[in-house]
């Protein structure tokens, strides 16, 4: 049996997905949450969210979002990626608070069958 041939471009992203996939990789990878995440990992996961979709309905660089909200790039590059065990949840209350006003915190009960973002 022949074995198959991969193009350059599928080996490029199978070279992607080795990289980003190794448990040491600290590049830009959006985080997702765990399988039964708790009340404030989905706080903080919206919050993430909603200061990235922020960023790209303004069309800001990350360096003019980390102006907005007075942190380091890469700090702010924590929040786009969702890294959320980086911040508290009053931090990321503080810095969504500069770009959202006047800001807005709703306690809502969950619906049991999906995870609102």
């Amino acid at each position: 049996m022949k074995k198959k041939q991969f193009s350059p471009k599928e080996q490029e992203f199978e070279k992607y997905l080795q990289k980003i996939e190794d448990p040491n990789y600290q590049g830009e990878v959006n985080y997702a949450l765990p399988e039964n995440p708790t009340p404030l990992q989905v706080a903080k996961f919206n919050i993430c969210q909603n200061i990235l979709r922020y960023k790209r309905e303004n069309n800001l660089t990350r360096e003019q979002t980390a102006e907005r909200i007075g942190l380091s790039k890469a700090e702010t590059e924590d929040i786009l990626f969702s890294h959320i065990e980086q911040f508290t949840l009053d931090r990321l209350v503080d810095y969504a608070s500069k770009l959202f006003e006047p800001l807005e915190i709703k306690v809502v009960k969950a619906d049991a069958r999906r995870i609102s973002v």
